[in-house]
């Protein structure tokens, strides 16, 4: 009967999904007669009508919106339940989702990934670029375990966790940064030619935001939607950048300029959804991210600039 009903859910959420019995069925893999059959079973065990089929396509009823709804939120707290139960805690095996905005695939995802494969080798890592925002929805879906990005406003039930904080600096090839003040006084990026981020990261908005605060208006000779692109540039060109100074730690070619005044820092935050299950695999890689962090000497950040998320709760707590 369990496997029943269960059956009945998924049934139920393909067709609302596909608006339509044919593509439901052939998603499921299933005859539409039997679908359409089981839909109505479901009808009668409940008592009310559920889908709507008097139109071209299929819709809920108002009975229908409120059921579908508890129903993903049941198959999504079972799914989370089976993992639990075949969670793996010796880490022999495990799978882990991450999401990342896109500056820390240039210093941070290779190290972290490296020392997940070298401490558990058995764990699988799924790794996406994408912007903060679907980041957070998608750790609200239950798409994603964790996401590395910084620090909010957050969505209602995300927690962050602080991680250290990035600093933002000039960044030039080292023949041309050994030619240059140290530190650089804002006012001279007037006679300097830039390669930028465009404006499809984050971290232009905050590079351009210390142009406009202090009345700078250099020279942007290169936009690139590639951090790896602009590191080839500035390496080979007189052309300088603005990018986290980690990246430099691992481009002996490049070296980071300090601005008078400096250009502003952020915090860099774990997050996850708040009463989400948390695997074994989480729990591991949360701590070698902390112990990474550390070994590498990242700037910590100040608890007195760290507030609370809009969960309520502490942001400077770890994963339980």
């Amino acid at each position: 009967m369990a496997a029943l009903e269960l059956r009945h859910l998924r049934y139920l959420l393909a067709v609302s999904e596909h608006g339509n019995f044919t593509r439901a069925a052939e998603e499921l893999h299933i005859s539409q007669p039997t679908l359409s059959q089981q839909i109505k079973q479901l009808e009668r065990t409940l008592g009310v009508q559920l889908l709507d089929r008097t139109g071209r396509t299929v819709r809920l009823t108002d009975a229908g919106a409120v059921y579908t709804d508890h129903a993903r939120r049941a198959l999504r707290d079972l799914a989370a339940a089976e993992r639990a139960v075949h969670d793996v805690q010796d880490l022999s095996r495990g799978h882990l989702h991450l999401g990342v905005t896109p500056t820390f695939t240039a210093y941070l995802i290779g190290p972290l990934t490296a020392e997940l494969h070298t401490r558990h080798p058995g764990v699988g890592l799924t790794l996406t670029e994408m912007p903060q925002d679907r980041i957070e929805a998608a750790l609200l879906a239950d798409d994603l375990d964790l996401g590395i990005a910084f620090a909010g406003p957050h969505l209602p039930g995300i927690t962050a966790t602080p991680l250290f904080t990035e600093t933002l600096s000039l960044v030039a090839g080292t023949p041309r940064a050994q030619a240059m003040p140290d530190p650089l006084p804002a006012r001279a990026l007037k006679d300097e030619q830039l390669a930028l981020l465009s404006g499809d990261f984050a971290t232009r908005g905050h590079i351009d935001a210390y142009f406009a605060r202090h009345q700078v208006a250099p020279r942007i000779t290169i936009e690139a939607n590639s951090i790896q692109a602009l590191t080839e540039i500035v390496q080979r060109t007189t052309l300088a950048t603005v990018l986290p100074d980690a990246i430099t730690h691992d481009h002996r070619h490049l070296t980071p300029i300090p601005l008078d005044p400096p250009l502003p820092t952020r915090t860099v935050t774990l997050l996850h959804r708040t009463d989400a299950y948390r695997s074994a695999a989480t729990h591991a890689f949360a701590d070698l991210t902390h112990d990474l962090i550390r070994t590498r000497g990242y700037a910590p950040v100040n608890p007195r600039a760290w507030g609370t998320s809009r969960t309520g709760e502490a942001d400077d707590q770890s994963l339980p």
